[in-house]
Formats: C-alpha cells, structure tokens, sequence
C-alpha cells in the first residue's frame, strides 16, 4: 500500500503540472474550480493513477488522505485521472502556480499571447528538460502540451503529457485554494 507522503507527492506533481504555465503575468483563465484531467505516455517512469491507489485503502485512510488533499487545494474524487482543483486569484498571480521562492527551474518563455504560451524549462531538482505550450481555447478551458525528458537510472527518458483543464463556476465549495497547498508543504532545503 503507498505510504499518505507518496499519494500527496503525487497529486502535489499533478498539480503543478496542471499548473505548469507559470509566468510573470497571470494566465488569461478564470478564478475558481477547476477540473483537470492528465494523459501521459512515454518513456519516463508513470505518475500513479491516484482512484486506482485510493481503491486499495481502507475507507478510513481513504477519507483522511482526500481531507488532506482537499485541504491543500486538490480534489481526487474525480476518479479516472481527474481532479478538482482551486485556483484563486492568488494561485493565478505572479509566480504562486509554482511557487517562485522555492523553484528549481529556470523557465524562458519563446511566446506569449492571450490564446497561447510557449516555453522551455530546465530543473534541478530532479534534472530535466520540457519544452511545453499552453492554449487557451477561452477563460474556461485550456490544454498544456508537455514533452519531458529526465535522467533516470543515468539513462535519458522522455515522455509527454496532455493536460486538460476545464472551469467549473466560481464556488470551490469545500475545496481549499491551490495557494494554501505552498503553506501547507514542507520546503526543501539546500
């Protein structure tokens, strides 16, 4: 059975993958919930599908790792690859997405425009390359294209993603805004 630690680093990556066109300015969608579904193929190592985790839990573990979650911004109780994400007006501003103090990436943005961004990250922590586009179809829905490649087992791995995101309405209900999920994160010190 995965450990809580793995199952919140988990829906933490997926996220800020979600979350993954962060730049100086605020991305042209909607405050509010957000459901977000990620396709992933490629060669690099899966991120767990979180409903099929969640099924091998005792109802009580169940419970308490989606509280947990919830209360970090991140709704699981989608099932098939989907969550529920809040994003208030301060996970949409300037750096919150993916928390500038505490990036291991360099980011250059190619472009950028009101329906789409184009961009070339390189991390640290853990060592990787992704080249990604974000188009914004409107302030409702927009998908993020991202093509990977990291080190793993000293052997270049490369895989990509299609995120799929889609505004709900403005009530996030019982779900906490994505920026409480920075607060509530224990950062990693050099």
């Amino acid at each position: 059975m995965p450990s809580v630690s793995k199952l919140m680093i988990a829906a933490g990556v997926a996220a800020s993958l979600a979350s993954v066109v962060h730049a100086q300015t605020a991305p042209p969608i909607k405050p509010g919930l957000w459901e977000v579904q990620m396709e992933r193929d490629g060669a690099a190592p899966q991120m767990p599908d979180m409903s099929e985790h969640l099924k091998n839990m005792s109802p009580e573990q169940r419970k308490q790792v989606e509280s947990m979650m919830k209360e970090r911004g991140v709704d699981m109780s989608g099932g098939a690859g989907k969550i529920r994400m809040c994003l208030d007006k301060e996970s949409l501003n300037e750096g919150h997405w993916q928390g500038k103090e505490e990036s291991r990436c360099k980011t250059d943005f190619s472009s950028r425009s009101s329906s789409s961004w184009k961009w070339h990250s390189s991390c640290t922590d853990p060592k990787s390359e992704t080249d990604g586009e974000a188009n914004f179809s409107n302030a409702e829905n927009y998908v993020v294209k991202t093509s990977t490649t990291l080190s793993v087992n000293g052997q270049p791995k490369t895989s990509q993603s299609t995120i799929r995101s889609h505004w709900l309405g403005t009530d996030c209900g019982d779900v906490k805004p994505i920026s409480a999920m920075r607060q509530h994160m224990p950062m990693k010190k050099k």
